[in-house]
């Protein structure tokens, strides 16, 4: 299982933007899918992540209300949508998804995409 982060890039304080995470086989074959980031000096930490089944959600408290999670089946992609972005947001991105194999979760992670947002 392969998943490919993109979107990232440099933006203004207030700014948007879209990451993608394109997994390698169908989004359904992941029990969790979720986005995570690790600024230079700190523990990567939940963004975001999505129950592929029920489609709940659940937000880190410092993105909630800016960030949204969400899917796309018929492109089989999973997004996260960015807005008011401030310079503490200024981190490497990555996707994860969980697959569940009937005993335990198996985690996957994708390369990381960087964020900088910077004036």
């Amino acid at each position: 299982v392969q998943l490919q982060a993109s979107g990232g890039g440099l933006v203004q304080p207030g700014e948007s933007l879209r990451l993608s995470c394109a997994p390698s086989g169908s989004i359904f074959s992941f029990a969790v899918m979720g986005w995570y980031r690790q600024a230079p000096g700190t523990q990567r930490e939940l963004v975001a992540r999505m129950q592929i089944a029920g489609g709940s959600r659940n937000y880190a408290d410092s993105v909630k209300g800016r960030f949204t999670i969400s899917r796309d089946d018929a492109k089989n992609m999973v997004y996260l949508q960015m807005d008011s972005l401030k310079p503490e947001d200024t981190a490497v991105y990555y996707c994860k998804g969980d697959v569940f194999d009937g005993k335990r979760y198996i985690d996957f992670w994708g390369r990381g995409t960087l964020v900088t947002v910077s004036s």
